[in-house]
């Protein structure tokens, strides 16, 4: 309550010099020994408010089609044009096997890092889950993902051929030839469809335990 002079109205309360520039100690202290232990988890989208530049951002999704995109068209370049191999099956497995090592070690690494959130980048790779199983699996994986890709090129070039009327397609170069740009794009696109199936199939099966749970 403060001091009411003799007509009754209120005095203000006395400025205490000393009071106003009092350190707050404590906050200092607590400033000083901050680490991640003893400190709250942070988001980085919180952090990105903070940070200086431009604030437009690429979406995650193009950051993640990208990378899959471009290292595959390099695999293209670097192997299904540099070894120069003819034969069918030999360009199915060793490219299939090449592009398995480069997405375990090279592609999820790439999209870990550049995610937006931890564990942003899982819904877009086939086999989130790092472990020592997951080098086989991948390879396996982009063995039966060229396999297709390698199919799809044919039944193009078949369907070309038939509108043009060539009967012996093996007479005449191939109308769609297996260039990177194209090459790393229908990879994408095969690639991509399992994910959203095995997405579509994960939240079917949460939403199923999330109901038995009830």
């Amino acid at each position: 309550m403060s001091k009411k002079d003799k007509k009754g109205a209120p005095q203000e309360e006395q400025f205490k010099p000393a009071e106003y520039y009092e350190l707050k100690t404590k906050a200092v202290d607590d400033l000083v020994s901050a680490n991640k232990e003893n400190s709250p988890p942070v988001s980085k989208k919180e952090i990105n408010k903070y940070k200086s530049g431009l604030k437009f951002k690429i979406p995650e999704w193009i950051k993640m089609c990208f990378i899959k995109w471009w290292f595959a068209g390099c695999v293209c370049f670097f192997f299904l044009w540099g070894l120069g191999l003819r034969n069918g099956l030999d360009i199915i497995v060793i490219v299939g096997i090449v592009l398995g090592m480069v997405n375990d070690l090279l592609v999820n690494n790439a999209m870990r890092f550049l995610e937006s959130e931890p564990g942003s980048s899982a819904k877009y790779m086939m086999f989130p889950k790092k472990g020592y199983y997951s080098f086989p699996v991948n390879i396996l994986y982009s063995v039966l993902v060229f396999f297709l890709e390698y199919k799809l090129y044919e039944k193009i070039n078949m369907a070309i051929n038939e509108l043009k009327g060539v009967t012996d397609p093996t007479t005449v170069a191939p109308e769609l030839g297996v260039e990177p740009l194209i090459f790393g794009l229908f990879y994408l696109a095969i690639d991509m469809l399992f994910v959203m199936m095995k997405n579509v199939f994960v939240k079917i099966l949460d939403d199923a335990k999330k109901k038995a749970a009830r």
